[in-house]
């Protein structure tokens, strides 16, 4: 029996026989949908998921940013799923018994030093100028080389990356106009390390493929252009290539990394605000922990008395 199927059976009786509402049946399927497609992505399913596969999805939901309160309300849901499966005998064992609830409060992002987004990008290169590369061996690195150029150059959400239009490869201009979350427009820099990588990867699509569609990023996909779960794992090989943990690797991550060296090399947390897109300061002030540092430095480094030993 196939995940969705298992889903829907449990939403079957969560409206026949504990009356959920509308809205919340709504909120359990968008839960589990985001569960399955872990599994799916990872090669499991739910009758042989196992606790470490659970952990998986909700270490997971850490690098993609999400709140303590949001993975514990996806976690119940996945439990109470589970604990259907097993009561019903779809499932030999219940996976979520040995698992804990994230604890509450701010977890810090994971983030990337500038050597190994370096790394990243040396890796990535060497793939694109590897004088035995197969074309299409050839293009996957400029593509790779393109998404994270772009990535660490405009911390940009994976979801705007992967949507951006091919027009963006050819603009004249330092920034994009780039529609994020309730269609709000923002100005996003361009490096021209960005600009170039780009380009070059856009020549190279039109020289392999021989016509360009809307999509920077094309792709055999339901939206016509790469998803989150291919860049993800293209990634993660890339990550492992360069000799760096598979699992501190992500796109999120990656755009963690954009802000926290931006604050590091003195950037005003607002101006980091516009440029994550970000509409309440209070969901970047999760970077405090960089600007605390950069204070404690600069009073070490430049107060008068800092190597004075007056108190």
């Amino acid at each position: 029996m196939s995940g969705a199927r298992h889903a829907s059976l449990f939403l079957d009786m969560l409206a026949a026989e504990r009356g959920a509402s509308k809205n919340t049946l709504d909120a359990y399927r968008r839960d589990l949908d985001d569960y399955l497609a872990y599994l799916k992505e990872t090669g499991g399913q739910p009758d042989n998921a196992t606790s470490a596969a659970i952990r998986g999805f909700m270490a997971s939901l850490e690098e993609r940013g999400l709140k303590a309160s949001s993975a514990a309300r996806r976690l119940s849901a996945v439990r109470q799923f589970h604990k259907f499966l097993y009561v019903e005998g779809y499932t030999p064992a219940d996976p979520t018994a040995a698992v804990s609830a994230p604890k509450r409060g701010r977890v810090l992002p994971k983030v990337l030093s500038v050597a190994e987004v370096d790394r990243l990008l040396q890796v990535a290169y060497e793939g694109v100028r590897h004088p035995e590369a197969a074309p299409a061996d050839r293009l996957r690195a400029a593509r790779m080389a393109c998404l994270l150029e772009l990535l660490y150059a405009t911390g940009l959400r994976v979801s705007e990356l992967i949507a951006l239009p091919s027009s963006a490869a050819r603009t004249r201009d330092r920034f994009l106009v780039v529609r994020g979350k309730g269609a709000k427009e923002r100005l996003v820099p361009l490096t021209d390390a960005a600009r170039d990588a780009a380009r070059a990867y856009l020549a190279l699509l039109e020289e392999q493929k021989k016509a360009v569609g809307p999509w920077l990023f094309p792709a055999d996909s339901e939206t016509g252009h790469l998803t989150r779960q291919a860049f993800a794992r293209d990634l993660k090989a890339l990550a492992g290539a360069a000799g760096l943990r598979a699992d501190k690797v992500s796109p999120h991550v990656l755009r963690h990394a954009f802000a926290s060296h931006l604050l590091q090399n003195g950037a005003d947390l607002r101006v980091v605000q516009e440029l994550l897109g970000h509409s309440d300061i209070s969901t970047t002030q999760i970077y405090t922990h960089v600007l605390d540092e950069r204070l404690k430095s600069m009073v070490r480094d430049l107060h008068p008395l800092a190597e004075s030993g007056e108190g």
